[in-house]
């Protein structure tokens, strides 16, 4: 997928190898072995982080951080997929695109 496409809720989201992460004052800040450049993700990037460490679907990974941070599912979208491109266009993350079936 490239970072241009729009990612939709069956599409399958993991991290990719490669990149260090620690945790700094409740924060996740990461280095790119591949291009040594460094990423603050914050707290909520952070937890996004911890979730694509298993493959997930773009809906996957709304439900369960609108649950945990009680925020509405299409907001939390509109969210989830802007970091999500952020992180397509650094090229830490892979997307599978859904077949549609």
């Amino acid at each position: 997928m490239t970072a241009s496409t729009q990612i939709n809720t069956n599409d399958r989201v993991i991290r990719k190898e490669g990149n260090l992460v620690s945790d700094m004052g409740g924060e996740k800040v990461m280095m790119s072995i591949t291009s040594g450049k460094y990423y603050n993700l914050g707290s909520t990037g952070g937890r996004i982080w911890e979730l694509i460490a298993e493959e997930q679907t773009l809906d996957q990974l709304i439900q369960v951080l609108a649950a945990e941070y009680d925020i509405e599912p299409e907001r939390c979208g509109e969210q989830v997929v802007s970091f999500l491109e952020h992180l397509l266009r650094e090229d830490l993350i892979d997307i599978t695109v859904s077949s549609g079936v």
